[in-house]
């Protein structure tokens, strides 16, 4: 029977691990699809950006009580793996507490703190809920964004009612675990753990069941705990909650420039130089393909691992004084419309191959004009997000492509670049007229 145990247990671990594989490898192929910037620059700085930002969750303390609790929620999800880990080799070994024998009394102060970690992800994953689904806060409602459609917030559901039944498993299986060992029942006696912190207070929930019953719910609640994590693991690659991986590639590959500088295209720089005599043409200039993006094949690579990123939590949004004012913008939307065309190309190559092409863009069928248009390149969004994502990049390349190649750009934007050229300044003033509103400054 155990030897079957076993078996089942290294079948499930492979076959999660194959599936969890594949959609990986998928994710990764779908964000190559950006094109090529290098932001292997500065190592040092980036590994610093990466632990404060992703590791260390600097930006959600901005929101002191917020950030507590996601921090809870995020160090339980990373220490309680430890006990994964044990339970893992349990499974394939058939043992039993593999790792009492090896840490003695120190085994019982790391159960006691992952139960007190395991505690607390319920009493936060409880209020979360709370939050989003009675309190009704408002940057996750549909009736104010309407990106947060129903699929949005029932992933989010999803994922913290999985997170509290987890947590759940794992004490009720040390509670049931604990009252085995002092009945001496099976292999249960050789591990003398003694009472945890949290679990001894479900002890009375099982006192009065039969030896039978207690191993039975035991080795329920170790397998719907293992399983629950592999299947929570898959899961997470079709979510949102990618974000627990990818935060920490994506805030190490962070924009270290200084927000507010915008990058000119090269082909474009080197025109105005050849026009201004700076530099000499090239004999055979290189093609310069397409300005700004239309698709997300015109994006970069680091774009498109933004859009896998986004925690869809609000926070640029309800920063942005666009979206504030009224208008249509909003850079969760333009994230999440972003990854929505990314899964769309997936289910293409799945469905009917690699060459497939569904006609549809990212500017057109997901982002409107109107939207892109209406952003102030204010940086707010930048500012806001927790795992260093860019928008306002997204949304300048779009932009771009509207006006470079399709000339379309508002009456009002025309005359500014028509200033520009002929003035070099926005305003229509000849260059020698530009100082004049000074001449009287010094006059009482």
């Amino acid at each position: 029977m155990q030897v079957l145990a076993q078996i089942l247990f290294v079948a499930a671990l492979a076959t999660a691990a194959f599936f969890i594989g594949r959609r990986v490898i998928l994710i990764k192929k779908t964000i190559l699809l950006g094109h090529a910037e290098d932001r292997t620059d500065r190592p040092a700085e980036r590994l610093k950006t990466m632990l404060l930002i992703a590791f260390g969750q600097k930006k959600m303390f901005n929101r002191p009580i917020v950030g507590l609790m996601h921090f809870i929620i995020y160090a339980g999800f990373l220490i309680i793996n430890i006990e994964v880990l044990e339970i893992m080799l349990d499974g394939i070994l058939g043992t039993h507490r593999l790792f009492y024998p090896l840490l003695g009394s120190i085994y019982g102060f790391l159960i006691n703190f992952f139960e007190l970690l395991a505690l607390g992800v319920v009493a936060v994953c409880l209020v979360f809920l709370i939050r989003r689904n009675v309190i009704k806060v408002p940057r996750f409602q549909e009736s104010r964004h309407r990106e947060m459609t129903s699929w949005p917030r029932t992933d989010a559901n999803i994922i913290l009612i999985t997170e509290v039944l987890l947590m759940w498993a794992f004490l009720s299986m040390n509670a049931a675990d604990t009252i085995l060992q002092q009945r001496g029942v099976g292999h249960y006696a050789e591990a003398s753990t003694g009472n945890f912190l949290v679990s001894q207070w479900l002890q009375p929930v099982f006192n009065n069941w039969s030896d039978t019953a207690l191993v039975t719910y035991e080795r329920i609640a170790w397998w719907f705990h293992i399983l629950g994590i592999m299947g929570f693991a898959l899961y997470v690659t079709y979510s949102k909650h990618l974000h627990i991986f990818l935060a920490f590639p994506n805030t190490y590959f962070s924009n270290l420039d200084p927000k507010g500088e915008m990058h000119n295209m090269p082909a474009v720089t080197k025109e105005v130089k050849i026009m201004l005599g700076i530099e000499q043409p090239d004999a055979t200039p290189a093609e310069v393909g397409r300005f700004g993006a239309k698709d997300v094949k015109d994006l970069s690579w680091k774009n498109l691992m933004d859009a896998y990123s986004c925690t869809e939590c609000g926070r640029c949004t309800a920063a942005c004084p666009a979206n504030i004012t009224g208008k249509k913008l909003s850079p969760r939307k333009i994230m999440m419309d972003t990854r929505d065309r990314l899964e769309e190309i997936q289910k293409g190559w799945l469905q009917n191959g690699h060459e497939y092409d569904s006609g549809k863009t990212l500017l057109g069928d997901y982002i409107t004009e109107e939207e892109i248009l209406a952003c102030t390149t204010c940086n707010a969004c930048v500012q806001q997000c927790p795992v260093n994502i860019s928008p306002l990049d997204i949304i300048l390349q779009l932009r771009r492509y509207k006006v470079m190649e399709e000339s379309s750009a508002p009456g009002s934007w025309n005359a500014m670049f028509s200033n520009l050229e002929n003035n070099m300044a926005p305003w229509k003033l000849s260059p020698g007229d530009r100082f004049n509103w000074a001449e009287n400054l010094n006059n009482p």
